[in-house]
């Protein structure tokens, strides 16, 4: 649970980049409001047709949009995996978000918690699934680097990594000793469609 705690954190370094908290950019004539939170999140979505299936080592070959041909894996959780015909389609659709806040000054800390969704098709169905987890953590800011634009952040576990902030400006808006809720969500949904009549 904690390992997957730290991954969380890691993965917000990368593939959000690291931030600081950015100021609301105001009108003239009102001054800026620090934003003291955020959400980031983005859907990619892909699609492969299966090329071969092995069924009694459970490996099915796709075939991706770009033509790379490449096997998978699918294990005894797979539920209706003779279901599965050369020439169907499978429909990948996966989904990822960041979100974060700062701890007022007193608040106490969230504690890291964990969440796990999955789903999986009736029997009989072509097959299809849900995997997805959710992790919050609390991290502290230790150092700022203004020169290289870093942020050091401490996580839960007290392990420290360092993540460039995307917007210098951003910097302004936190200090060392700030405390920051992060959340990750990430899920994954693949679904079988039966071969396209011609």
């Amino acid at each position: 649970m904690k390992k997957l705690a730290l991954s969380t954190v890691v993965l917000f370094a990368l593939s959000i980049g690291g931030a600081a908290l950015a100021e609301e950019k105001a009108p003239a004539d009102k001054p800026a409001t620090k934003k003291t939170s955020i959400k980031r999140e983005r859907t990619v979505t892909a699609t492969a047709i299966v090329q071969a299936i092995n069924l009694e080592k459970r490996i099915v070959t796709l075939k991706g949009p770009k033509g790379n041909v490449f096997d998978i894996t699918a294990g005894e959780e797979v539920r209706n995996l003779p279901q599965v015909k050369v020439g169907d389609e499978v429909k990948i659709k996966y989904y990822e978000s960041i979100a974060y806040r700062l701890l007022k000054p007193g608040e106490a800390p969230v504690p890291t918690q964990e969440a796990a969704v999955a789903g999986r098709a009736k029997q009989g169905e072509k097959p299809a699934g849900l995997v997805g987890q959710e992790v919050t953590i609390t991290a502290t800011i230790e150092a700022i680097d203004t020169k290289t634009h870093n942020v050091t952040l401490k996580g839960p576990e007290g392990k420290s990594f360092t993540v460039k902030a995307q917007d210098p400006k951003n910097l302004a808006s936190v200090k060392v000793g700030d405390q920051v809720v992060i959340t990750y969500t990430e899920a994954l949904a693949i679904a079988v469609e039966p071969a396209k009549k011609k």
